[in-house]
């Protein structure tokens, strides 16, 4: 394998990363909640995907709406049924509502592996073209897909939690829910906003980066825990913060195992796990609060 594809490799496992961890900055703006089912929305992107394509003759893009469409229904519910509820009967407590969605993560993998089976399924390429070939190396269809809507999304977000009204009320629920509150904002739609679009944005990157490697029923937790790492490297400083994170985080899998062999890239990740929880949890990029 020659340079220029280990790069390409790391660049699409870190575009990937950083749009899961993306989900979770929305989330975590949006809600100062950390939603570690953004994994299992994933996987179901994929996975629902694939097999409505595979087993029920669909067309790819009717698939993808339906598969999309459950992953935003299943943030949506996240929010509305678990934590709303938790946190309103604990006193806006945040660790009966982080054990909830937990349970929530683990139901949606054993109900995914439930209704579509515990295998590996191929992901389907929503785009078909001739591959790209530069310098020697040939770029996938999938690949230039992924790469482009992760400059899309990221651009989208920036702009539009800069620029928009909803976008800023995001940013003052997540600074403050109970000051907010007192200042009469719309608290339960932001957060709602907030969820739903973390849903969609994790469905979407779930079914996108499925032609890769594949997806089942089992891919959500992984996901979920990479990309968490990766916003922790990236931090909440700035919207492109969870792509920077994304992309260090790519640099790890792909070129830890490559001079190293075997499983080297999961100690690789628990070696960068530990430095950046020990010496800089707030990550690389840190808010600024003005007084």
């Amino acid at each position: 394998m020659g340079q220029l594809q280990l790069w390409l490799s790391a660049l699409e496992m870190g575009s990937f990363f950083g749009l899961l961890a993306l989900a979770y900055y929305l989330t975590l703006v949006g809600a100062g909640f950390f939603n570690f089912a953004i994994g299992p929305y994933a996987m179901v992107g994929g996975l629902c995907t694939s097999y409505l394509v595979l087993y029920e003759d669909m067309n790819v893009w009717a698939a993808a709406v339906l598969a999309v469409l459950a992953a935003a229904a299943l943030a949506v519910f996240t929010e509305l049924a678990v934590v709303r509820q938790v946190q309103k009967r604990s006193g806006r407590g945040e660790l009966p509502a982080l054990v909830a969605v937990a349970a929530i993560m683990f139901a949606v993998q054993q109900l995914a592996g439930y209704l579509f089976g515990y295998t590996t399924l191929p992901g389907q390429a929503l785009f078909t073209f001739d591959p790209v070939t530069v310098g020697g190396t040939v770029i996938q269809p999938s690949t230039v897909v992924l790469l482009a809507f992760t400059v899309v999304a990221f651009a989208a977000a920036a702009v539009w939690i800069r620029y928009t009204r909803t976008g800023r009320l995001l940013r003052a629920v997540g600074d403050s829910t109970h000051a907010a509150t007192l200042l009469g904002l719309p608290v339960n739609r932001v957060r709602l906003i907030a969820f739903l679009l973390s849903g969609l944005l994790a469905g979407v990157t779930g079914l996108l980066f499925a032609p890769k490697a594949g997806v089942s029923s089992l891919s959500g937790l992984a996901w979920a825990l990479s990309s968490f790492l990766a916003m922790v490297i990236g931090g909440t400083g700035s919207v492109w913060a969870p792509l920077v994170g994304g992309l260090l985080l790519g640099l790890v899998e792909v070129f830890v195992p490559y001079y190293f062999g075997g499983q080297s890239h999961v100690y690789g990740l628990l070696l960068v796990a530990l430095l950046f929880f020990a010496f800089k949890p707030s990550g690389l990029f840190v808010r600024r609060i003005r007084t």
